[in-house]
């Protein structure tokens, strides 16, 4: 009977990962869903077999998971700025600014 709800568990993990990305284009939600969902079919397994391999692949899953989350904690690398402003070709403020004139702006 646990093998049965471990397998469903693990089935609907993977289902709802997929579908959490896909759905909000999150992938760090995603994966978090799916990690959260395979520790409690890791946990189901060691509770249903009580041996050394069933320890085993919960205390991996739960160290993916750890390891994972680190990973996905921070910013993601696409989100620091890579180009110029836009404003900064056609910025006509500048000269005024930097010369302490005053006077008509884009002149």
């Amino acid at each position: 009977m646990t093998a049965v709800l471990v397998t469903a568990v693990t089935a609907l993990a993977l289902v709802t990962g997929v579908i959490t990305t896909l759905s909000t284009g999150a992938l760090r939600s995603g994966v978090r869903i799916l990690l959260d969902l395979l520790t409690a079919a890791g946990l189901l397994r060691l509770a249903g077999d009580p041996g050394w391999n069933g320890l085993a692949g919960a205390v991996a899953i739960i160290a993916l998971r750890q390891l994972l989350g680190v990973a996905l904690s921070g910013p993601p690398p696409w989100s620091g700025r890579q180009s110029r402003a836009r404003c900064a070709e056609d910025d006509h403020h500048l000269p005024l600014a930097a010369t302490g004139e005053t006077g008509k702006a884009g002149g």
